[in-house]
């Protein structure tokens, strides 16, 4: 099948069944996947034009729903928190759509920022799978997962309740993390929750649960801001493949939104340690062949 803004072919099943199989391991963590879906576009498909990072978000928009629906429905959704990495991170979105376009348009350049990007996280779930996570509620506890109460939020700090423990984080902290994760996200194609995620378990101290939901929430609407840029962008871009493919990024969202919805079924039957060794490998695996081909 012929996907003409991607300007690739590609059997119509493979779109779907590639992001079901990511998107199952890595909702486990509360990460929709799509960090993983932009090498595999760009290696594989060979679709490396700004719009793939447009595609991406696309992606998150179809796929994520499903998984918020479950923390939502399990009380599991900390509303502080995920208000505030929305608002911080919105802006640096457009910012990062921007860079991606006018300044990082050829595939080798970005291969090295998406390298960079990718290396950074699996330096986070190296440190995640050795040290642990400071976090609670981890997936060995998924038969009893408690509900988050008492959410509170201020101009300088959102706390909450969960599992019998009292937490509390800066607002501006916050705020100014998902900025920068904002630029990041729109330049790489993301909403920025893998990123997140990880910073909000092992700096902040977060469980893992109430970090999960927010960060998912944050890269649905963060998400939906990158692809209304993208698309606005390329009207002042003729030139340049700017504006998502529809159709591959719904093919993508389809198999996402099966994969994030039964990985969250399915994360109490499998060790957290495994799941994130999986990841781990896979990401510096092509982390390391983007920054290689860089310079050789």
């Amino acid at each position: 099948m012929y996907f003409p803004v991607a300007d690739i072919n590609v059997h119509p099943l493979v779109p779907p069944l590639v992001a079901f199989a990511v998107s199952f391991f890595t909702s486990m963590g509360g990460v929709s996947g799509a960090f993983m879906l932009l090498p595999f576009q760009v290696s594989v498909l060979g679709y490396s034009s700004p719009s793939v990072s447009a595609t991406n978000q696309l992606f998150n928009i179809v796929a994520i729903p499903g998984g918020i629906y479950r923390f939502i429905r399990e009380q599991r959704m900390l509303w502080p928190l995920a208000w505030a990495v929305v608002i911080g991170t919105l802006p640096g979105v457009f910012i990062g759509a921007w860079v991606r376009v006018q300044w990082l348009p050829d595939p080798k350049n970005f291969k090295f920022f998406a390298g960079i990007v990718l290396l950074y996280l699996g330096y986070r779930l190296v440190l995640d799978v050795f040290k642990g996570s400071k976090g609670k509620g981890m997936a060995a506890n998924a038969e009893n997962r408690p509900s988050v109460g008492q959410a509170k939020f201020s101009m300088s700090t959102i706390s909450f309740e969960f599992d019998q423990d009292s937490y509390s984080v800066s607002t501006l902290k916050i705020y100014l993390l998902c900025f920068i994760v904002g630029i990041i996200g729109g330049i790489y194609g993301i909403g920025g929750g893998s990123i997140i995620a990880p910073f909000m378990v092992a700096i902040f101290g977060l469980p893992v649960y109430t970090v999960a939901g927010a960060a998912l929430m944050g890269t649905f609407a963060t998400s939906i801001a990158g692809v209304a840029f993208y698309s606005f962008l390329a009207r002042y871009y003729p030139g340049v493949s700017v504006a998502p493919d529809i159709g591959l990024g719904l093919l993508f969202g389809l198999g996402g939104l099966a994969g994030i919805y039964m990985g969250a079924r399915c994360q109490k039957y499998f060790a957290p340690r495994t799941i994130k060794m999986v990841l781990c490998f896979c990401v510096l695996f092509v982390a390391g062949k983007y920054i290689l081909n860089f310079f050789f």
